[in-house]
């Protein structure tokens, strides 16, 4: 028993690590040959972990051979629009001057019902509102309106809003995140005063803080401390 849990707990870190390294994409996101490699490599974990008499290496060395070759054509398309094209496809125009592209469609074998269902995903109700739809190479539907169905920006109205930048976080669940406190120049004392302001005397009382980029700070107390 003790043996399937190690082998089973080196399957899974393995897995994760190398998951890891091919990079961070949503499943939706996942090129045809990266959906491949995930599941083949579940496979190859299950097999030595369902089975103490198969090797460990047995699964792990090929889990290495097919990472190594996702790497590899990945870093090759990256390289090379030709490759790009071969390996991963390109975008295919669905919908062109609010005229659907019938041909495209039953080139990549998709139904007016799943095109409307996406478009509908995108808060588009009506085709003649589309410039241009675009089937990118993951699955997922770009949508192009034309430019007087698209929401106004404040430069169409020739205002200039305030930078927001990105709030930084600096607590969670009671642990203060002392790197993104020097990154913004303070430190705990100011963060303490701060705090003090609120009536809030432990730190561990708070479940998040963050800081907005005109030195604001949102935080929220733990349910256990209201």
């Amino acid at each position: 028993m003790l043996l399937v849990i190690i082998r089973t707990l080196i399957l899974y870190a393995t897995t994760v690590l190398l998951l890891r390294v091919m990079g961070k994409r949503q499943i939706g996101q996942l090129q045809p040959y990266e959906l491949v490699v995930i599941i083949m490599i579940s496979e190859l974990a299950a097999i030595p972990m369902q089975n103490t008499g198969i090797p460990l290496l047995s699964g792990l060395i090929p889990i290495f051979i097919l990472v190594t070759a996702q790497v590899t054509l990945s870093y090759i398309s990256l390289k090379s629009e030709r490759a790009r094209g071969v390996i991963c496809g390109t975008p295919s125009i669905v919908i062109e001057n609010s005229r659907i592209v019938e041909d495209e469609l039953r080139r990549q074998r998709l139904n007016l019902n799943d095109l409307l269902e996406q478009l509908r995903l995108k808060n588009v109700s009506d085709i003649s509102d589309v410039e241009y739809a675009i089937l990118e190479t993951s699955g997922q539907l770009s949508v192009i309106l034309k430019s007087e169905k698209r929401p106004v920006e404040p430069q169409d109205l020739k205002i200039s809003p305030e930078y927001e930048g990105l709030p930084i976080t600096l607590i969670i669940d009671g642990q203060v995140i002392n790197d993104n406190l020097k990154k913004v120049q303070l430190d705990m004392v100011w963060l303490q005063n701060e705090l003090g302001k609120y009536g809030i005397k432990n730190i561990k009382d708070v479940f998040f803080a963050s800081l907005d980029a005109h030195k604001q700070l949102y935080y929220q107390l733990k349910s256990s401390a209201q």
